[in-house]
């Protein structure tokens, strides 16, 4: 069935390609950023389906405008997906007081701007459908990511709470957390780059910028395949309370659940982020939005497990993964291993 769908940072990266999957699909579409003649241009041109209008998710003004824009045009919202972001990446120390506040209002104070602004729309439908792009960094702290992991860390326990506000009037919510995923989020367009200001941090400062940098278009993670399945979650019944996408996500996840996270400081000695091996792959199958399933090997996971205080436990969707067998010797360390701890 075709959905108003209302999507936030859709002029680059992940937000363009949810939008064209959602054109694809039949759904209609309302396209937002800060300059909407780049975000319609980057779409291709207007298309019958397609509204583009300007929205800066810092400004109450504008998200209450693009709502009304997209009620006016379409005469309705079914599905907000807050999407847009930006990073400033760094050490605490090397990050200003007034940085560590444009990456919060940004990241969590944009979202909740647009969803203020969507919200009478979907309580007067009583229905609708909220999607909010976190991280998994807003799971699991990381180096750094000081001022964006605090800033995702508050969009868990605001949408994991706002769930509890709007389910009476037949509204839903999703929150995802991506691991990394060719999203352009590492651009200098959406990465405001730390400067060694202090001379402790300046070798790593170093070495961690021109890692990330050299990383950025090489994650393993296919965001056109994490628009799919986002549009598939948005078709469910029942949607997913918290989407967990890609394989180093999924590791993170379950790795914190055991007490024992990837360090961030291998980042900067691997040119990888925490918890990608070499040779691991994502792997996603897409499927038609009436397969609830939405990917060939769904494992079933619990906010419990992550030692969440709020009781009831979250149903997660952790999507697939495809990983190299270990080789022979892993295997025979792994055995060995186990014999010492069995001794212990």
């Amino acid at each position: 069935m075709s959905k108003v769908i209302l999507v936030t940072g859709a002029g680059r990266g992940l937000g363009t390609d949810i939008v064209r999957e959602a054109l694809a699909a039949g759904h209609q579409v309302v396209a937002t950023g800060r300059r909407p003649e780049e975000v319609e241009k980057s779409l291709g041109g207007p298309q019958d389906n397609l509204l583009v209008t300007k929205l800066d998710v810092t400004s109450l003004e504008d998200a209450e405008a693009a709502a009304q824009a997209a009620v006016d045009r379409f005469g309705r919202i079914d599905v907000l997906v807050n999407n847009a972001g930006n990073f400033f990446a760094g050490y605490f120390e090397e990050i200003t007081p007034a940085q560590m506040r444009r990456q919060i209002e940004t990241n969590l104070f944009g979202p909740m701007n647009v969803t203020r602004a969507v919200l009478p729309v979907l309580r007067k439908q009583r229905a609708g459908h909220i999607i909010t792009l976190s991280s998994s960094a807003g799971l699991i702290g990381q180096e750094f990511c000081v001022a964006y992991a605090a800033s995702k860390f508050g969009v868990e326990g605001w949408m994991e709470s706002l769930r509890y506000d709007v389910e009476p009037y037949g509204i839903r919510t999703t929150v995802v957390e991506p691991g990394f995923f060719r999203t352009e989020l590492l651009v200098d367009a959406s990465t405001t780059w730390p400067e060694p200001t202090i001379d402790d941090y300046a070798e790593r400062t170093t070495a961690t910028v021109a890692a990330w940098k050299n990383m950025n278009g090489r994650q393993t993670g296919d965001p056109a395949k994490l628009a799919r399945a986002l549009l598939a979650i948005a078709d469910q019944d029942k949607p997913l309370l918290r989407f967990v996408a890609g394989a180093d996500a999924i590791e993170g996840v379950e790795g914190q659940g055991q007490g024992t996270p990837r360090p961030g400081p291998g980042f900067a000695r691997t040119g990888r982020p925490p918890g990608i091996r070499r040779r691991q792959r994502l792997k996603v199958d897409t499927v038609g939005a009436a397969d609830a399933s939405l990917v060939s090997a769904v494992r079933t996971g619990q906010a419990g497990s992550l030692g969440s205080p709020c009781g009831p436990c979250t149903p997660a969707l952790l999507i697939s993964t495809s990983i190299t067998p270990p080789s022979p010797q892993r295997r025979r360390r792994r055995r060995l291993m186990a014999g010492v701890r069995t001794q212990r």
